[in-house]
């Protein structure tokens, strides 16, 4: 029997990109699959683009009623918090439980109830428990470009406006630079994680602008934070992906102080719910629609904290993480073994901990 894959609808605002770009869907048709893929306005890829491949077209959140019980939902972001009815099928996406998060108990438990199963996209690993998909780049490259647009608006005494997606990143290196030639001089920005995925994307559009980084890696954070060296920086940009408890990079205590250049916080990471959040300076996160907040009892710190970044550049973003995706994504056929059978046994044990 074939694999039947039900491509749903995103219901996050702004949230363009799509776990399953046109081009790859037909890869899977071509190799077998039943390919169902739901209307979404907001999805960068025309649906047109699905049908004329020979994809099933559904209306919006169809698969609630639809979706046969051995059907496949892939979805990219979590449900959101005033869905709260049972889960029976099987489902691939981002749920942001695992590490406890706010709410976490909820989110899981709607599988439980439904006898349902998640395949959490983070915790999609190798045997080398590598993940095998990830967004961490565009996330990187995506918020250092936020931070910078954040750091331009305060130099014009303006505070960053509601952002909408650029169709490339050359189309988003066109526009900072232009913007960059009407302030005077260019911040200096230091990136911690700068070896990893994602802080490689902030690296990399850091150096397009001709931007002085300091990169740090693990080497330069062995010794444990606080960092003051943070503070003669004029952004900071948190690309760390933190899985234990460290010290802090950053404190409340360092920010009343007043001192230093810091002028932006990007925490590309952006976890302020869970108990390993290396920068607890900061209870909720921002939004595409408005970009930053200034910190409390701070020298007027700006900080973004945009729980889905790559979606500044939703093409790039999702034609490359599926790109990663696609050789697992063929081995659907055998759910129970491999990537998706350590995927089923991590939803497994987070479960008995509810």
């Amino acid at each position: 029997m074939s694999v039947h894959l039900w491509l749903r609808a995103e219901t996050k605002p702004m949230e363009e990109r799509t776990a399953l770009p046109p081009a790859h869907a037909k890869q899977l048709l071509q190799a077998g699959f039943q390919i169902t893929v739901e209307h979404c306005p907001q999805r960068i890829f025309d649906i047109e683009s699905y049908r004329e491949i020979g994809c099933e077209i559904r209306t919006a959140h169809s698969w609630q009623s639809d979706a046969p019980a051995d059907t496949i939902i892939l979805g990219l972001k979590e449900f959101t918090e005033q869905e709260t009815f049972p889960l029976s099928h099987r489902h691939i996406q981002f749920a942001h439980a695992y590490k406890e998060q706010q709410g976490w108990k909820n989110v899981l438990g709607r599988f439980t109830r439904g006898n349902g199963t998640l395949y959490d996209i983070e915790f999609l690993v190798d045997e080398n428990q590598r993940r095998v998909a990830a967004f961490g780049y565009w996330a990187g490259y995506s918020g250092c470009a936020v931070a910078i647009m954040t750091w331009i608006a305060k130099q014009r005494g303006e505070t960053l406006g509601a952002l909408s997606s650029f169709p490339s990143r050359e189309a988003l290196i066109k526009s900072l630079k232009s913007d960059l030639i009407n302030v005077s001089g260019k911040p200096n920005i230091i990136i911690i994680g700068a070896r990893g995925r994602c802080g490689s994307g902030a690296l990399d559009l850091a150096r397009a602008l001709d931007i002085a980084v300091t990169p740090w890696d693990a080497t330069d954070t062995a010794k444990g934070g606080p960092f003051e060296e943070i503070l003669q920086h004029n952004i900071f940009v948190n690309c760390v992906f933190v899985q234990q408890m460290i010290p802090p990079f950053i404190t409340r205590e360092m920010l009343a102080k007043k001192t230093g250049s810091l002028q932006v916080i990007c925490d590309v990471s952006c976890d302020p719910f869970g108990d390993y959040n290396p920068l607890p300076i900061y209870q909720q996160c921002t939004h595409f629609d408005n970009p930053s907040i200034i910190l409390d009892n701070s020298a007027e710190v700006s900080l973004v904290a945009i729980d889905h970044l790559p979606s500044l550049l939703p093409k790039e973003s999702s034609e490359d993480f599926c790109n990663q995706l696609m050789p697992t994504l063929k081995t659907l056929g055998d759910i129970d073994n491999g990537v998706w059978g350590r995927a089923k046994q991590t939803f497994i044990d987070k479960v008995a901990l509810i």
